[in-house]
């Protein structure tokens, strides 16, 4: 009979070719398995070797996680999507290979291949092998794995942006971390510079230094939303000639009045202030006076 053709698996004949075809077509029908084969697997370029076994792919069995969430392991492209690893499910949560949904196996010579590829719900796999063997030594569970997965869990998107800056900050975006046990911390200082209005923000530090050379009016910004505590400590040092300070109205002082400041060239008097409601009152404390 005529030389079969196909450009992808799907398009394979498994009857072919019959045994009343000539020995002197066998060449072109290896040429033309060859030809489906590296169009199908058009990612599998270089030297490099598929070496995940069938229980390391088959995590990926079952995962709900998005491209992007998946990338969320990959330090060099993290946050970057990668249409070849889209991995996508149906309604009742199954990931297809095959024809019949629910069949979950990949069994390329009983099953067709859609549209001519093989594809994950509809997206032709392009990933080359060093990408696949990513999986390679993956020990995780489906379910460790699916912790990319925001959805899976019904957490938000934002709280996977726990990434360190060139800095190694790492910014948790106000979310919660529970049950943690801290050694040897710190807290951030900022130097405040001295004017006659200074604003302190309490989202550029927590202790706060000030050298007065003028009478400073303090003005207190960016705390906490309503629900949430915030506070901070204001460490004063006086100048040469003794200044003085007007607190903002928000604050509501222990004992019902602002404390006197300690006069006297490089005396140190310490405030702490805190505040449960956006600020709308701010308890005041003065922590130590003449410290210097």
């Amino acid at each position: 009979m005529a030389l079969e053709s196909a450009t992808y698996i799907s398009e394979l004949d498994s009857a072919n070719p019959p045994g009343t075809d000539p020995i002197s077509q066998g060449d072109d029908h290896i040429r033309m398995i060859k030809a489906v084969l590296k169009n199908q697997f058009s990612g599998l370029s270089g030297t490099t070797a598929v070496t995940a076994d069938g229980a390391e792919m088959n995590l990926m069995d079952g995962c709900t996680a998005t491209t992007t969430e998946l990338n969320y392991l990959d330090i060099t492209t993290l946050g970057t999507s990668e249409d070849s690893k889209v991995v996508t499910q149906d309604a009742s949560g199954d990931i297809v290979i095959g024809s019949t949904a629910g069949d979950q196996t990949m069994d390329i010579a009983c099953h067709d291949l859609v549209d001519g590829g093989l594809k994950l719900a509809g997206t032709l796999v392009t990933a080359s092998a060093a990408e696949v063997n990513l999986l390679d030594g993956v020990t995780s569970t489906t379910t460790e794995l699916n912790y990319n997965d925001v959805t899976t869990l019904g957490t938000v998107q934002t709280s996977k942006a726990l990434t360190a800056d060139a800095s190694g900050i790492v910014n948790h975006a106000d979310y919660v971390i529970q049950r943690p046990e801290l050694k040897d911390y710190s807290e951030t200082k900022a130097a405040l510079t001295a004017a006659a209005t200074v604003d302190i923000d309490v989202t550029t530090g927590n202790v706060f230094t000030l050298t007065a050379d003028q009478n400073t009016t303090f003005t207190f910004s960016n705390p906490s939303p309503t629900g949430k505590s915030c506070a901070f400590t204001l460490v004063w040092t006086q100048d040469s000639s003794d200044r003085t300070i007007a607190w903002p109205a928000s604050v509501d002082w222990a004992g019902g009045s602002a404390p006197d400041v300690t006069s006297g060239a490089a005396k140190i008097d310490v405030y702490t202030f805190f505040t449960m409601d956006e600020g709308t009152i701010w308890y005041g404390f003065q922590a130590g006076a003449d410290m210097g």
